[in-house]
């Protein structure tokens, strides 16, 4: 079917480019925390914030610090004969203004700190999406659209959680580590130092594991970005999967995506669960052995109760804090992948990019278009070129229709015109300005193109037409709308342009959304229009209608046609005819007929075929 044919040609014309899928996208090799800096240098921008946070986070430190000093006070200085009662109540009710100051200080930081993560991730999210928006086509068809976006999610989701908590979490501890060790060495130096000893012995299994743990997270990352994939793709085309009773063939293959998942998955929590098993030991030993030894002196009469009372609540702080930190290093690993990965996103460079100093184009457009001795090769396939010496001159308002069998080079043609590419050898002027001298969103500024299918948004028909220009009136997508035999269906529609479409604007027909797309081009008003085989996938009916609104549409422009279907072409004031990447043939549909060529036997075989039906 001509409509097949051309889909056959779409995939083998957007081939992708390596080349541009650039260096800067291939995944770090860095083996520390370092991707995070791209989560610091996102939070710097919020100092009064960072101020605030760090501010409520010594107070809660402070505050839990204190809390075993007092208890050394009270023990030491609220029980004896001598002892009042008012003695009592003021050690007890500084005690719980302690409390009352470790709560508080507690909801500040937390708010503080829950506020700066969600903060820096909607700056990520917002920084990545931009220049994903900069990006040539040629990246998305080299790195999945799917699995971008579920790095915008998952990824995003655990770089809040590092900003958000982990971070919080690993300087509180970091402060009650430092603070309790100089607490504890106030309160008993030998007992500290036997304890300080085994803190290198610690180091050693986080250092050792620390590295294997990032490794496995970023794997993990990468299989949970698989299970998204996999449920987007089924989803978008259960007709697909229902008609052709795939239904058990699809629940295997996402079950093999799942248990991939779980398996990286239980290989991160392994290395984990062994490291904190191994840390842990070795700390609270540690601090049994010196506890060991703490009772013993207050046995002697080295040290008093109260001492001993406020070391071993300030060492087990201590020692859940530093237990903490080996929980939370795991967590900045799996940070650091998960920021590595947008990273990637956010680096990355488009392979398209406007001059340093770009030519204007001339003012007011022409819309000539001039192909000379023009060679293209996909950059994943150098040993074939899809155009090759291809020379066309269009003139402004010209009707060039192109023709030929699949993988001729027909949507190559679109792909250079609108630089979303660039040839090997040649060039290519609009009004008489070579395209990679000028700036890509000047070029495509005069440009409107009609695709195969009419590409809609999820949205109201109002923000679908003016998409090929935003400002325009109600007034205006109205004539654009009747001049694309559009006016009736949207003028039925329960509110008119402000009825929402759905994704994809599924609550149209095909027919329907051809005609939306044709409007939107009619309301870009560029002088050069591009149809991709606007009506190959159209009933009668609807192609008729379309067919009206394109004669309209191509009036006073250079319009250039790909066309499987050569009864749309008739009209052409040129048709030309592509096989292997170069012209073979060119003319009008009736020269072109009675030379007995290329187009003449496609012709005959169509129309035959045709009127079989």
């Amino acid at each position: 079917m001509p409509g097949d044919t051309h889909q056959i040609e779409a995939a083998d014309d957007h081939a992708p480019d390596i080349g541009a899928v650039i260096e800067d996208a291939k995944p770090p090799k860095a083996r520390s925390l370092a991707p995070l800096r791209m989560v610091y240098a996102a939070a710097a921008q919020y100092p009064t914030q960072i101020g605030l946070a760090l501010i409520s986070l010594l107070i809660t430190a402070g505050a839990t610090l204190a809390i075993p000093w007092q208890f050394k006070e009270i023990v030491d200085g609220a029980f004896g004969d001598s002892v009042t009662r008012a003695d009592i109540n003021g050690k007890f009710q500084f005690l719980f203004l302690i409390v009352v100051a470790l709560g508080f200080g507690t909801a500040l930081r937390f708010y503080f700190v829950s506020w700066i993560g969600e903060r820096v991730v909607a700056d990520i999210r917002l920084k990545v999406q931009r220049n994903l928006l900069r990006l040539s086509p040629s990246f998305y068809e080299e790195n999945s659209p799917k699995e971008i976006s579920s790095r915008m999610t998952s990824d995003t989701a655990i770089i809040e959680t590092v900003v958000g908590t982990t971070v919080s979490i690993a300087l509180r501890n970091s402060v009650t580590v430092i603070g309790g060790t100089l607490l504890l060495l106030y309160l008993a130096p030998t007992l500290t130092l036997g304890l300080l000893i085994g803190i290198p012995v610690t180091v050693l299994p986080i250092a050792f594991f620390g590295r294997r743990i990032r490794n496995v997270s970023r794997s993990s990352q990468d299989r949970v970005a698989d299970v998204g994939s996999r449920i987007s793709e089924v989803l978008s085309g259960m007709k697909i999967v229902q008609s052709f009773g795939q239904e058990a063939r699809e629940a295997i293959r996402f079950g093999e995506v799942v248990e991939a998942t779980f398996d990286t998955a239980k290989k991160r929590i392994m290395l984990r669960a062994a490291m904190t098993t191994i840390v842990i030991t070795l700390v609270f030993g540690g601090i049994t052995l010196v506890m060991w030894r703490g009772a013993i002196a207050v046995n002697d009469g080295a040290i008093s109760e109260g001492t001993i009372t406020a070391f071993v609540i300030t060492g087990g702080l201590v020692a859940g804090a530093f237990g903490a930190l080996t929980e939370v290093y795991g967590d900045l690993l799996r940070g650091a992948g998960a920021a590595s990965r947008l990273a990637e996103l956010l680096e990355a460079k488009p392979s398209i990019a406007p001059p340093a100093r770009p030519e204007q184009l001339p003012d007011p457009a022409r819309g000539g278009l001039s192909f000379r001795n023009v060679t293209f090769r996909y950059p994943s396939r150098p040993e074939t070129a899809a155009l090759s010496g291809f020379t066309l001159e269009v003139e402004p308002g010209e009707t060039v229709a192109i023709v030929g069998p699949s993988g001729a080079g027909k949507s190559t043609i679109f792909q250079l015109v609108e630089r979303f590419y660039d040839p090997q050898t040649g060039t290519i002027r609009l009004d008489g300005v070579p395209l990679t001298k000028a700036d890509p969103a000047d070029i495509r500024e005069r440009l409107a193109f009609v695709p195969q299918d009419g590409v809609l948004f999820s949205g109201n028909a109002r923000d679908n037409l003016r998409y090929g220009r935003w400002d325009a009136s109600d007034a205006e997508i109205w004539d654009a709308a009747r001049a694309a035999n559009a006016e009736g269906f949207l003028r039925d529609l329960p509110h008119e342009l402000d009825t929402d479409l759905g994704e994809g604007g599924a609550q149209l027909s095909g027919g329907q959304q051809q005609r939306l797309a044709i409007a939107r081009a009619l309301l870009r008003d560029s002088p050069i229009l591009l149809l991709d085989e606007a009506t190959s996938a159209l009933d009668a009916e609807s192609e008729q209608l379309v067919q009206q609104a394109l004669d309209g549409l191509m009036t006073d422009r250079t319009t250039l046609v790909i066309a499987h279907r050569l009864a749309t072409v008739r009209k052409a004031d040129r048709i030309i005819v592509l096989d292997g990447g170069k012209i073979v043939e060119q003319g009008t549909h009736k020269v072109l007929v009675k030379n007995e060529g290329l187009y003449a036997r496609l012709a005959k075989l169509q129309f035959a075929s045709e009127q079989t039906v």
